[in-house]
């Protein structure tokens, strides 16, 4: 049995003090960031196990290319062995390989210089630098 049965009206409640009210942001701010790191780690943790898997994925596919090409290269050799001999077949296949590779090495360190060149942008920016220090010195 309360106080409150004999038909009086309870007071009103007090609205919580000031000190209250940051304790209890600081509780609730507490609790969700510790909710946002909990969810980030699951979802890293995911991201992580898919990634693995496509990772693994690629890895057997590209050794089953690799061999896929040495079995095309065979049966190119074997082709041409109809017309030439199986040496110079071999021969002629190992050579346009060579050629290839080296055409691809050719646009590789062409597009690798281009890369090393330095950004427009920071050229730019190192001018618009200057004009700025020009502008506050005059």
């Amino acid at each position: 049995m309360t106080d409150w049965d004999d038909g009086r009206t309870p007071p009103a409640e007090q609205p919580p003090s000031m000190g209250r009210l940051v304790e209890q942001i600081s509780e609730q701010a507490t609790r969700l960031v510790r909710a946002e790191i909990a969810l980030a780690k699951a979802e890293m943790a995911d991201k992580a196990k898919r990634s693995g898997i496509g990772v693994g994925l690629f890895a057997v596919a590209l050794v089953i290319v690799l061999y896929a090409v040495g079995v095309l290269i065979w049966s190119g050799i074997i082709g041409l062995a109809e017309a030439w001999p199986l040496w110079l077949s071999a021969l002629v296949v190992g050579v346009a390989m060579m050629l290839f590779a080296a055409l691809l090495v050719l646009v590789g360190v062409r597009l690798l210089k281009q890369a090393a060149k330095r950004p427009e942008t920071i050229d730019r920016v190192k001018d618009d630098v200057a004009s700025v220090k020009e502008g506050i010195s005059r």
